[in-house]
């Protein structure tokens, strides 16, 4: 049985920013005070051995959702991605978006694009670089790199239309605070590719040693719930299954348990695509 969620608190618009600049400036001094290594280095091109590659589609249309926030977030991942593009994760080091990326100004030519606060659509200079982060933390789910820290969004924002990959298999974002960061501990080195097409944001995992297990990323006890408050809510669990290609010898590990507040009505007809 799932858990009860909570209904929504909406708190007040100075309330929201001095609160997202109090942990902005916690984390920047975190970073100061870190001994973590953290990826920096970058060469030219991919490694020998492929892991994963993945891509997403870029324009997708949305009720109620000006379409101009999607063409802007295209030229949002495109700065961010000339960031990441070709990072070595060497041994014992850990990657960062937000160590790579900065923060999202104007001054650095991104734009106004959609973004997700307390289940409320809204739009901000930046927004839409969740896409980005859902597309590197499920090539990770397909490799060995250990993910230290990811966030999911509280709520199902939009019904299943078009989705390839379970419910919330994202990473959201938000600078610096939220950030989706991945340790290499094994004892080969991975680079992060990334670019953009005519119609979609695409990725590529690769690495000098190939790998010794294929891995499948599973969907357990999905659920929908009605609560006290009259909302409903989303539930599942993701787990991560590892083959040994030679022995067969099978591992699965719980990833992560989600209980999402939905912002529509699930009864609703095509609501589940």
């Amino acid at each position: 049985m799932w858990k009860s969620v909570e209904k929504p608190v909406h708190r007040g618009k100075w309330r929201k920013f001095f609160g997202k600049e109090y942990f902005i400036l916690k984390r920047k001094w975190r970073w100061l005070n870190n001994k973590r290594s953290f990826a920096r280095k970058r060469i030219h091109s991919g490694l020998e051995h492929e892991y994963m590659k993945h891509k997403s589609m870029l324009l997708r249309p949305l009720k109620d959702v000006d379409m101009i926030l999607q063409h802007n977030k295209v030229k949002n991942l495109e700065l961010a991605i000339g960031h990441i593009h070709g990072i070595v994760i060497r041994p014992g080091e850990t990657f960062s978006i937000w160590k790579l990326v900065g923060r999202p100004t104007k001054s650095k030519g991104y734009l106004d694009g959609l973004t997700l606060e307390n289940g409320q659509i809204g739009r901000g200079v930046g927004g839409g670089l969740c896409q980005l982060g859902n597309l590197l933390y499920w090539m990770a789910l397909h490799s060995p790199l250990e993910i230290t820290e990811r966030w999911r969004h509280g709520f199902d924002v939009f019904p299943d239309i078009n989705r390839s990959i379970p419910f919330a298999c994202g990473a959201t974002l938000s600078y610096n605070y939220v950030d989706l960061q991945l340790r290499n501990s094994t004892q080969q080195d991975f680079v992060i590719e990334l670019w953009l097409d005519k119609s979609h944001l695409n990725g590529r995992l690769t690495s000098n040693l190939p790998s010794d297990y294929t891995y499948q990323v599973i969907e357990t006890d999905h659920q929908i719930q009605q609560q006290w408050w009259g909302g409903y809510t989303r539930h599942n669990r993701i787990w991560k299954e590892s083959t040994h290609k030679d022995s067969g010898e099978q591992t699965m590990d719980l990833v992560t348990e989600n209980n999402a507040i939905m912002m529509y009505n699930p009864l609703l007809e095509g609501s589940k695509g």
